[in-house]
């Protein structure tokens, strides 16, 4: 039993902290971030690449691999065709180059808005190391009560 108490313990103590917590929101987060990025990714910017490339549909693009000819991609899978579906992957890759795209430009945004509306906080000049010597005009460390140089009690 006290293993079992051990381990509980031990799995609260993991989940309880912050990194993991932080790793649970980003995820929600980023689940709900998501679904905003595809729908301006297929709601706006699709159909303007659509406009300006005729509307071109990668969907379609395929090889049989029975060596018979389909005219589409599901006439295929209906005739139980095994296929490689190159225009899938295609347009997987321009659909996430679309929207790493637009990810970006939207994390550029936020950072250059938060650039302009944070305080700059300036910094405090640090504090002295040295000082001179009143007599030798040499420079020594800053808790010196005698200057190494010239031998002299300096305050």
């Amino acid at each position: 039993m006290k293993k079992t108490n051990g381990f509980m313990a031990e799995f609260k103590t993991f989940i309880m902290r912050g990194n993991v917590v932080d790793l649970a929101v980003g995820v929600i987060i980023g689940a709900a971030f998501q679904a905003i990025i595809k729908s301006l990714v297929d709601d706006v910017v699709m159909p303007v690449i659509g406009l300006i490339t005729g509307g071109l549909d990668f969907s379609n693009l395929f090889v049989a691999l029975d060596g018979n000819e389909y005219e589409t991609l599901a006439a295929a899978q209906e005739a139980g065709a095994a296929t490689l579906n190159y225009g899938n992957f295609i347009g997987a890759v321009f659909n996430f180059l679309i929207m790493a795209f637009v990810i970006f430009c939207l994390v550029k945004a936020i950072n250059t808005l938060r650039a302009k509306t944070e305080k700059k906080v300036e910094e405090a000049p640090a504090a002295p190391t040295t000082k001179k010597c009143p007599y030798c005009k040499s420079e020594i460390d800053i808790e010196a009560t005698k200057c190494p140089n010239c031998t002299s009690d300096v305050e």
